[in-house]
């Protein structure tokens, strides 16, 4: 399992399978009071029997997520991390109202069972869902399968993207879930605070950026739900077929604008392929994966929309990524990072502000 503030990138040679799967011992600093939780799990979750055995999930870097298993069923708990934290960051409360809406549209969400707002359970607010079993895949290259598998689940990823997308956010009960209209002036200006409150040393390239987004933005799209994190790591699909049985971590969801989250989708097709989460330089025709061409086509015919200025969108992004990699690099110096690949994570900032700034040029800086 990941999280919303994982764009997780380090070098190839890394056995991201491995590394990112399954459960481990909970780390020390996110240990639970097992007894308050069960406590609070037998009044608040229907079917709950103990007993209950607690692991930590391996992959992500902002809400500690855990295993929650009991003898006939197996639960996810999300939870702010405790400490300092940055404004707005770790909103666990906003992932429940939004699967919780979602759920109930049939789309592919864990099913929620309850929120916990009171932090004297296990020391700060949480949730628990679902455990769904399935597939998880780190790397987009797809080692192991075939290209028919590789497109179909290629195409699986981009048809679930279009259907949150058709979503009217007032009928499903999120209108007020975001607030309305200058979608990418709010969030330029909410990373770049971001960005500043976790800032250690200068990056000049981040600095560049910062001035040239907010003077540049594109033209005003529909209102939707975008997830923030729409990528192939963050979907659970079924043993076998393509089909996507959830979509995780909501933390950075809001309403705005589609063309965020499908032009983050496709910034993959923008990062080498050395990477594990890059597919530029790849031979896709071989590999079975939809070019970015195809994958807009796609997209486009499910929702009538599609990108006007990859490059801008591109530059944003990338961006955005750059300053969440800093807001790790200030938890990993507070103390409150939750992923042992943190660190790896932090480093990232000044290769991703130079490729997001690249985009920018490209785009007219």
């Amino acid at each position: 399992m990941t999280d919303a503030s994982s764009p997780d990138a380090p070098a190839s040679d890394l056995d991201a399978q491995g590394a990112f799967s399954g459960t481990r011992e909970v780390d020390a600093r996110y240990r639970l009071d097992e007894a308050a939780l069960d406590a609070w799990m037998t009044e608040h979750v229907a079917g709950y029997a103990g007993p209950l055995t607690v692991r930590q999930f391996k992959g992500g870097q902002s809400n500690p997520t855990y295993e929650l298993t009991t003898p006939t069923a197996a639960y996810v708990l999300r939870r702010k991390p405790p400490g300092v934290l940055l404004p707005s960051a770790h909103a666990v409360d906003r992932e429940y109202q939004v699967i919780s809406a979602l759920a109930a549209q049939g789309f592919p969400v864990a099913r929620p069972h309850a929120l916990c707002l009171d932090e004297g359970v296990i020391g700060s607010i949480f949730y628990v869902m679902d455990k769904v079993e399935g597939r998880i895949f780190w790397d987009l290259k797809l080692p192991g399968l075939t290209p028919p598998e590789r497109r179909a689940i290629y195409e699986a990823q981009t048809d679930t993207l279009a259907r949150l997308h058709a979503f009217d956010p007032v009928a499903i009960g999120l209108g007020d879930y975001g607030k309305a209209g200058n979608y990418f002036a709010r969030q330029v200006g909410r990373w770049t605070k971001q960005y500043r409150a976790s800032e250690i040393e200068p990056v000049a390239a981040m600095d560049r950026l910062i001035a040239f987004l907010p003077d540049s933005l594109p033209p005003e799209g529909p209102s939707r739900i975008v997830h923030g994190d729409f990528r192939l790591d963050n979907m659970i699909l079924a043993p076998d077929p393509a089909e996507v049985r959830a979509v995780l971590d909501w933390e950075l969801s809001t309403l705005g604008d589609p063309m965020a989250d499908f032009s983050y989708l496709l910034i993959a097709w923008a990062i080498p392929a050395s990477l594990r989460n890059g597919l530029a330089g790849a031979d896709l025709e071989a590999l079975g994966i939809p070019s970015v061409e195809e994958t807009v086509e796609r997209y486009a015919a499910a929702t009538g929309m599609r990108p006007a200025n990859l490059d801008w969108l591109y530059a944003y992004n990338l961006f955005r990524l750059a300053a969440i990699c800093q807001g790790i690099a200030g938890r990993v110096r507070d103390g409150t990072a939750a992923s042992a690949h943190a660190k790896t994570m932090a480093a990232q900032v000044g290769p991703l502000s130079d490729a997001a700034w690249g985009f920018a040029k490209k785009a007219g800086a």
